[in-house]
């Protein structure tokens, strides 16, 4: 064999060897990529037990879940959200500005149709779904930054307090994705992985959201008339009694009377002969065994806010358990309710 031959045979087998070892580093580069790989045992059982209870096909969830990225900005949003580090004042502040409440009474305006049926249907004010959408998403505007699967597969996989939570979550995306055809990784919604107008978690899409316009999507990322119909569907479905008052406003002590339990969402489960036998009374006459639920809020310079909380303030902390925020929405219903009727004055 002649000098230039074993040349060229060496240099084939390095060149095919070199493609070899790219290939293979490649390969090892791959699988050091997933940040959750398909070997991690959790991973694998989570895997295939929502390909088995989901009936999605293994390949196409192991597919998802490594092309899913861990965000570490997620772990620390969650860990101080904005309901359990401000008083009640400062949290009203974030959606109590005039351009919020003008901006609810134009998107009450411009899907009046959608609004109107979603009251005759579900017997839910247009003024608290406006509200409920224009604290989570501002009407849309900020629907949220975080590829969802992402945003899942990190709190379901390194967030151990909440990991069989959103593994549920997770698995209820994959399963919605693949009944409406969707590509998983194409959507993007909150840190907690809430998406859309409504900022629906993806088992409440699918226990509750709706297609109002007919085209056989619930689409709630693009769709504001779906968005309406599915807020008020969810609230329907959480016994929001049609006609009934959210919140009575209420005069105390300049401190809370021991006893009371304030402001936990839950059923009614104070009388109002028990809140008024404290010294707190609501605005508006209720048979003393009403039940209702105690609020008290510590405001920044040191006082208390009284009210009290009807069985639609409970509805509302369905959508979110933090009091604060069914506040914040009463508030601003209020206010976008206000300024429609000055509105129709006007005209």
């Amino acid at each position: 064999m002649g000098n230039r031959t074993m040349m060229q045979n060496v240099c084939g087998y390095g060149a095919r060897m070199g493609a070899a070892a790219l290939l293979w580093m490649s390969a090892v580069a791959a699988v050091q990529a997933a940040d959750f790989p398909a070997t991690e045992p959790a991973i694998k059982q989570f895997i295939e037990t929502t390909a088995r209870e989901q009936q999605i096909p293994v390949e196409q969830v192991r597919r998802a879940v490594e092309a899913a990225t861990f965000q570490p900005s997620i772990i620390a949003a969650i860990s101080k959200p904005a309901e359990k580090r401000l008083r009640w004042d400062e949290y009203r502040n974030l959606f109590m500005q005039q351009s919020r409440i003008d901006k609810g009474a134009d998107f009450v305006m411009q899907n009046l149709p959608a609004m109107e049926r979603a009251e005759r249907e579900y017997g839910v004010p247009r003024e608290i779904i406006a509200a409920i959408i224009g604290v989570e998403t501002g009407y849309g505007a900020n629907t949220g930054k975080y590829r969802v699967v992402d945003a899942l597969g990190t709190l379901a996989f390194r967030y151990p307090a909440r990991s069989a939570f959103f593994s549920k979550e997770l698995s209820a995306y994959l399963k919605l994705t693949s009944e409406q055809k969707l590509d998983p990784l194409a959507y993007k919604g909150s840190y907690a992985g809430a998406m859309g107008y409504p900022q629906f978690m993806p088992s409440s899409y699918r226990a509750y959201a709706v297609d109002y316009t007919g085209d056989g999507i619930r689409d709630i990322w693009n769709s504001p008339a779906d968005a309406i119909g599915s807020v008020a569907h969810y609230f329907h479905a959480h016994g929001w009694k049609s006609g009934e008052s959210v919140v009575l406003t209420a005069t105390g002590p300049q401190q809370p009377p021991e006893g009371l339990d304030y402001n936990r969402p839950e059923a009614p489960y104070r009388t109002v002969a028990e809140l008024e036998a404290k010294g707190i009374r609501g605005s508006a006459a209720l048979p003393a065994d009403t039940r209702v639920i105690p609020l008290a809020f510590e405001l920044s310079d040191g006082s208390v806010e009284y009210d009290i909380g009807l069985h639609n303030f409970y509805v509302i902390t369905r959508y979110n358990h933090s009091p604060l925020y069914a506040m914040a929405v009463t508030s601003l219903a209020k206010q976008i309710q206000n300024t429609l009727a000055q509105r129709q004055a006007q005209h």
